[in-house]
């Protein structure tokens, strides 16, 4: 919303009109059968207009626990899955049942902004957990922050905004963390379906006893392009999910029903058009990483889902960068100070020299372009020394 602002203040021409890799969803509306079968939903369904299950379609928890259990090795009952109004609403609820005020949650950074303003919005204290220089987080470092007050450690794979991708022994020596410790290990996997590996990211779910630690979100937003129509999921225990009932009635009584269908059709009918969807997305990364190696004085940090996370060489920090870059190149994208303290808010200076981009709604000629300008504003700005 910050940076919509700075639109309000530029005047794009037809020579340099604006590239927005602001924006990590899709822009473009879902493929045609799945508008269909929402069309015949609105019509043929008379089920789809009233309230529905506050844990969701039963239909597709079955689904979501076929699938899951499939693609993970593990062992997933319905039972184990509610659907929730976005992976947002998943996160605020997996939070509530969690954690109250004055308690805290291990976060590391970068960290996906809305993740950090609910943790403020409810007085949580986010222990902040800096990521390395290959932004992964350490576990050795994050049990050394682990207090009285501590209640869940929270990764984010394929990371939003860095877009690491988490390798499974470390999404396992965090599990193996958060069980001796008796926390809960909170896993958003929004962009699972974007990830580069062809192997299962993680084994969690093999464990018997998984739900006794892991509560897993996941969003459709991404995969089927349903961004408004929110729906997203959460895996858990039945007795926790017994708990998240009560926030869901609260805030939302049900999820949206005519978009609970759309995911159902989505996973029983669009995996080769998903599958195709992800080689696009993964064949962006390529040329975003290829076209950034070649932009004298950046530093790729991350790439992988929607995002790549840079570092860029100039004195000024990213905030005033990303605005001078609507300015002077016509290229939105968001500063590292969105996603990580600044040095006046106890940083260690790392969020002042990065920036993300979210090159899911550009193509390979936009991604030239988009470099291409980055390169003309780079000759003309002084580079720290």
């Amino acid at each position: 919303m910050e940076a919509r602002k700075w639109l309000t203040q530029t005047t794009f021409s037809a020579e340099l009109p604006l590239i927005n890799v602001s924006q990590a969803a899709p822009v473009s509306p879902p493929p045609l059968p799945l508008r269909q079968a929402l069309a015949n939903a609105v019509l043929t369904d008379d089920t789809a207009h009233v309230y529905g299950n506050v844990l969701g379609l039963p239909e597709l928890r079955e689904e979501i626990a076929a699938q899951w259990s499939l693609a993970y090795g593990g062992d997933i009952a319905a039972a184990q899955v509610a659907i929730t109004g976005g992976c947002n609403q998943a996160f605020c609820a997996a939070v509530s049942l969690l954690a109250k005020e004055g308690d805290g949650l291990i976060i590391p950074t970068p960290w996906y902004f809305n993740h950090k303003m609910w943790l403020d919005m409810q007085g949580i204290k986010a222990q902040v957990l800096p990521c390395q220089q290959d932004m992964l987080p350490d576990p050795e470092q994050a049990a050394r922050l682990i207090k009285p007050n501590t209640r869940a450690i929270l990764l984010v794979t394929p990371n939003n905004p860095t877009g690491a991708e988490y390798p499974a022994p470390l999404v396992r020596a965090f599990y193996a963390l958060a069980k001796s410790r008796g926390l809960a290990l909170i896993i958003d996997e929004t962009y699972r379906d974007f990830d580069a590996r062809n192997a299962a990211p993680h084994d969690l779910f093999s464990d018997q006893s998984w739900d006794d630690t892991l509560i897993h979100l996941y969003s459709f937003s991404k995969a089927y392009r349903l961004t408004g129509h929110r729906v997203g999921a959460m895996l858990a225990s039945p007795s926790r999910l017994a708990e998240v009932e009560k926030f869901l009635d609260t805030v939302s009584i049900c999820p949206n029903q005519l978009g609970q269908r759309a995911a159902l059709f989505g996973m029983q009918n669009l995996q080769s058009w998903l599958a195709g969807e992800r080689l696009e997305i993964l064949d962006r990364r390529t040329a975003v990483t290829q076209a950034c190696g070649a932009l004298e004085g950046w530093k790729l940090l991350g790439a992988g889902a929607y995002f790549a996370y840079m570092e860029h060489p100039f004195k000024m920090p990213s905030d005033e960068l990303a605005q001078k870059l609507v300015q002077d190149a016509g290229v939105l994208l968001l500063p590292g100070s969105m996603f990580a303290p600044t040095i006046k808010q106890g940083g260690n200076g790392t969020a002042e020299c990065q920036l993300r981009v979210a090159f899911a709604n550009i193509d390979r000629k936009g991604i030239t372009e988009l470099f291409a300008r980055l390169k003309r504003f780079s000759s003309t700005q002084s580079l720290v020394t």
